[in-house]
């Protein structure tokens, strides 16, 4: 589970913590992720590539699926960050708050 806050006059993530039960490659790979992300841009952010995480944890083979879990992560809260605004804005254009 990874949540992220979000400036929205910037368009940053402001805040990300996550909650991971796995191996300790799974939980140092989220861990990395949030420090990575923390001040990104949304569009910057949703470009971060598993081998990017496993190169910098230097992560076996056989682990490169704990990375992988991070991106999918981060990608799947931008989606959902950015899907509840459009629904957000939309509902505000027709009165609804």
């Amino acid at each position: 589970k990874l949540q992220i806050r979000v400036d929205s006059a910037t368009n940053t993530i402001s805040d990300v913590k996550f909650k991971t039960f796995g191996c300790g490659s799974a939980i140092a790979s989220s861990s990395y992720l949030t420090e990575l992300v923390r001040g990104m841009s949304l569009e910057d952010a949703s470009r971060i590539k598993n081998t990017e995480i496993a190169k910098e944890l230097c992560l076996p083979p056989v682990k490169l699926h704990c990375s992988m879990l991070a991106e999918d992560a981060i990608k799947s809260a931008i989606r959902d960050y950015q899907n509840k605004t459009k629904r957000g804005q939309a509902d505000y254009g027709r009165g609804i708050v």
